[in-house]
């Protein structure tokens, strides 16, 4: 008999992935899951919950693992873990799956540190302001005069697998780039890159671009004491997490610094609290804030890679066990 999974994200829209699971398992598709729907799934065993944090309405929390008897795993399509609670599956000796250190597999995903280089350049030559301002009947090039990449000084903050790619892009534009990172140590592979610490590197940074992990000594670290630092003409780009960003702050900021832009492709606490978000609000009156909502490794070649490697290790676990 087969054993029931709970699929609380869209995924028929990928080639394959929905087929492969449910070969293997009985699956209960919801793909707008919602904390009410837990009622229609009362008393039904679930070996495992399959999610994804760019979608969800809900967070892998008391609530859900409560209600999902006989829970063994929580499985993820992502490298961040910050929609789950993973003290409490702890607790419960639930085991996650995810894509954090699946290293091989990861590096062939590089949506993410793309779009990030597609909003730096969206931010440095205005293409929306200019495309929106045809579209209302203008033709006048002055107001979207923009910068060219070669000439633009570049902040790094995060030298892992996407730092390292949206490096590669801006140097083969010609940006001259810094690099916060005090996890990595400069060594021969290296010897190339120049490291600085994040209060130095922001002073002459034109273009900021985030790429951290959400961890307690990352969140708010781009914040009041750093933003004062920074040029009055800053680009902040975050494809990151929400949470490393002090968004207060940074809506001061850019309410003094009308030149400064603020780029991102996530805000915090996205799951639950998109209504009381002080960048959304800011957004439909400041045009020097950019929004999109999590798509940065939503490409149908990157879901490929990251749904079916998880699928492909819950369904390996199954037949081990």
């Amino acid at each position: 008999m087969k054993k029931n999974i709970l699929l609380i994200t869209p995924i028929k829209h990928i080639p394959r992935v929905f087929d492969l699971l449910e070969k293997s398992f009985n699956v209960y598709y919801f793909p707008d899951f919602k904390y009410k729907d837990l009622v229609k799934l009362k008393n039904v065993n679930f070996y495992a919950i399959y999610t994804n944090p760019n979608k969800s309405r809900v967070r892998i929390d008391k609530k859900i693992i409560d209600a999902l008897l006989d829970l063994k795993y929580v499985v993820t399509a992502s490298t961040g873990t910050n929609h789950i609670e993973k003290k409490l599956l702890k607790q419960k000796k639930i085991k996650l799956i995810s894509l954090t250190r699946d290293l091989k597999t990861i590096k062939r995903i590089s949506s993410t540190a793309e779009l990030a280089f597609a909003l730096t350049l969206n931010a440095i030559r205005n293409i929306d302001e200019a495309s929106r301002s045809v579209r209302n009947g203008g033709w006048d090039y002055l107001p979207f005069v923009g910068r060219q990449m070669n000439k633009l000084n570049i902040l790094i903050v995060g030298f892992g697998r996407l730092g390292k790619m949206y490096y590669k892009y801006a140097k083969s534009f010609g940006s001259t780039i810094k690099v916060c990172d005090p996890y990595v140590q400069t060594n021969t592979n290296n010897s190339n890159v120049c490291f600085v610490d994040l209060i130095e590197g922001v002073k002459d940074a034109d273009i900021i671009s985030l790429h951290i992990h959400h961890t307690k000594e990352t969140e708010k670290i781009i914040n009041k004491k750093i933003l004062k630092r920074c040029k009055d003409n800053v680009t902040i780009i975050n494809t990151s997490r929400g949470e490393i960003v002090d968004e207060d702050d940074v809506v001061d900021f850019l309410r003094s610094n009308k030149s400064s832009k603020y780029y991102t492709d996530v805000i915090s606490d996205e799951i639950r609290s998109k209504s009381k978000n002080i960048l959304l609000k800011e957004n439909t009156k400041n045009t020097n804030i950019f929004i999109t909502p999590h798509i940065g490794g939503m490409t149908l070649d990157a879901q490929q890679i990251a749904f079916e490697r998880v699928a492909t290790k819950l369904i390996n676990t199954l037949k081990n066990e």
